[in-house]
């Protein structure tokens, strides 16, 4: 595929072959490790049961540390990174990257239709983080106060766009993914995401006529991905 190349492996591995100052936007969703936290299925009345348990890839931890020098490296002089992350895990991405970058923020998505608690006993689980990393006079495509929020609203993938078969758990609406690539990167530009899964980055970016390099270490993931993104137009 024309401007795009996908990989099958480690992205550790990976990165450390990638050219300096090569990349505009990394954007990327990486497992959350919260596996470890699962309770199982939740049962719900006169329902299946919801499958609340991840695969193995979310126990494999991450370390954001490892991360820092090789987004640095490959990150150019006015490029943008947009990091998924949980609860658990922002103290050590902050921790990781707040000083090697001028500015670290968070960006909320709020899903329209989270997982009903059926039970009443917590908060739905509505919100999800996003850092936002860059540095001075990075790109930056608003021309409105009003477009400017750290917060976007939008429905959990549903109907057709949600693959059944490999279903990924942690599957990013397009709705999304398009928003932040318009925000952060211009037609042409380079987008990478080292942690690929079903591919929502890239069939975004070819959407956007940017260029993509994506990562997956699963094969099934790698290869539904692929399938997504050479079938966008």
């Amino acid at each position: 595929m024309e401007n795009i190349e996908l990989k099958n492996e480690d992205c550790i591995n990976y990165i450390k072959k990638m050219p300096d100052k090569s990349i505009d936007l990394i954007l990327t969703d990486p497992p959350y490790n919260i596996a470890q936290y699962s309770t199982g299925n939740i049962p719900l009345p006169g329902r299946s049961a919801v499958n609340n348990d991840l695969g193995e890839w979310d126990l494999r931890e991450i370390n954001p540390a490892d991360f820092v020098e090789d987004f640095k490296r490959i990150l150019k002089p006015n490029g943008n990174i947009f990091i998924f992350t949980s609860y658990n895990l922002i103290g050590k991405w902050h921790e990781a990257f707040d000083s090697d970058f001028d500015t670290f923020q968070y960006f909320i998505w709020h899903k329209t239709n989270p997982m009903p608690k059926i039970f009443k006993n917590g908060f739905l689980n509505s919100c999800e983080m996003i850092i936002c990393l860059w540095n001075k006079k990075h790109k930056w495509n608003f021309s409105t106060q009003n477009e400017m929020h750290n917060y976007f609203e939008c429905p959990i993938c549903m109907g057709n766009e949600r693959l059944k078969s490999p279903k990924h758990p942690s599957q990013k609406p397009l709705k999304l993914m398009r928003h932040l690539i318009k925000i952060a990167s211009d037609e042409g530009d380079v987008v990478f995401d080292p942690f690929m899964g079903v591919g929502s980055t890239g069939v975004a970016a070819k959407e956007l006529k940017r260029k993509f390099i994506g990562c997956e270490i699963d094969s099934v993931f790698f290869g539904a991905a692929r399938r997504r993104i050479e079938e966008t137009l």
